[in-house]
C-alpha cells in the first residue's frame, strides 16, 4: 500500500447522499482503498437508504456506519476528483475551486429498484 499522504482524494456527489453516492463511495473504498481516499455528500443530504447498506452487503460490502452529508462540509477541502452521480448534483452542485478534475456520470435513482425488490 501507499502512504496516507500519497492517496488521492475522490468526492461522490448526487442529491441526497442516500444511496448512489454511498454505493460509490463504499465500493470505491473497498476496492481501490489503498490508492484513494474517498468520500460522498449530497446537495440535500437525507439518510442512508437502507436498501443501499442492503444491496452492497450482499456483494460483501459494509456500508452501515456511513452516513448522510452535506456538501458544506467539504466545499474548502481539495479533491483530486469530484464526481457527480446524478444530473440534479451536477446542476446545483457549487464550484469546488480544489478539484482538479470535475467528472460526470448519470445514474439512476437505485432507491426506487431497491424499495421495488426488497
Amino acid at each position: 500500500t501507499i502512504e496516507q499522504g500519497e492517496k488521492k482524494t475522490v468526492l461522490f456527489l448526487c442529491t441526497q447522499n442516500s444511496s448512489r453516492s454511498q454505493m460509490a463511495e463504499g465500493l470505491m473504498r473497498a476496492r481501490r482503498g489503498d490508492f484513494y481516499e474517498v468520500f460522498s455528500a449530497g446537495t440535500y443530504p437525507s439518510t442512508v437508504n437502507p436498501y443501499a447498506i442492503k444491496a452492497m452487503s450482499r456483494m460483501v460490502i459494509d456500508i452501515s456506519q456511513q452516513y448522510a452529508k452535506g456538501i458544506e462540509e467539504f466545499i474548502n477541502r481539495e479533491f483530486d476528483y469530484v464526481v457527480t452521480i446524478c444530473d440534479n448534483a451536477r446542476e446545483n452542485c457549487p464550484y469546488f475551486s480544489g478539484g482538479r478534475q470535475i467528472l460526470h456520470h448519470s445514474f439512476e435513482d437505485p432507491a426506487v429498484f431497491l424499495q421495488d425488490n426488497k
